[in-house]
């Protein structure tokens, strides 16, 4: 009789162990000689891909100027709708990374970081990867980097 207890706890274990390696991406490496700039600005974008797995709204709202704006190819989109959309959408995400991370800076408190961030899970249509090609603009707010604007593209699947 115990041995029948202790299966299904062990399924359930091993269901959640699995669980939480499929949301742990591994993140961007940061390269040897970074500045302490460029260390914030890419550990801020492997936080944004970790964030979109745990649909976590507090961390896009500590990170997200209040005038941030986002533009794709369907349009222009508001701090609010972006938010909503990462943490509200249909679509369940299960792994998130970036990839050919550089930071671009511009004076002590502005700076561009490019990269491709690559994004698999499960929607309406099944099972999905999408690898965006982004543009993330960040302005230093005191001694806080905020994202103030962005903009992606899905990339065509070669």
């Amino acid at each position: 009789m115990r041995r029948l207890t202790l299966v299904p706890v062990l399924l359930l274990s091993l269901a959640l162990d699995v669980r939480s390696m499929c949301a742990q991406a591994p993140a961007a490496p940061i390269p040897a000689g970074a500045t302490a700039t460029e260390r914030a600005l890419i550990t801020l974008e492997n936080q944004w891909a970790s964030a979109l797995v745990r649909r976590d709204a507090s961390f896009f709202r500590r990170t997200l100027d209040p005038k941030y704006v986002y533009t794709d190819e369907r349009g222009v989109f508001t701090r609010d709708q972006v938010i909503a959309e990462q943490v509200g959408g249909t679509d369940t995400v299960t792994f998130a990374t970036n990839e050919e991370m550089r930071v671009h800076r511009f004076g002590d408190a502005t700076a561009v970081v490019t990269g491709m961030l690559i994004v698999r899970g499960r929607g309406a249509k099944g099972a999905f990867e999408h690898r965006y090609r982004y543009t993330d603009t960040w302005a230093k707010r005191g001694t806080k980097w905020l994202m103030v604007a962005s903009q992606d593209y899905d990339t065509p699947t070669r």
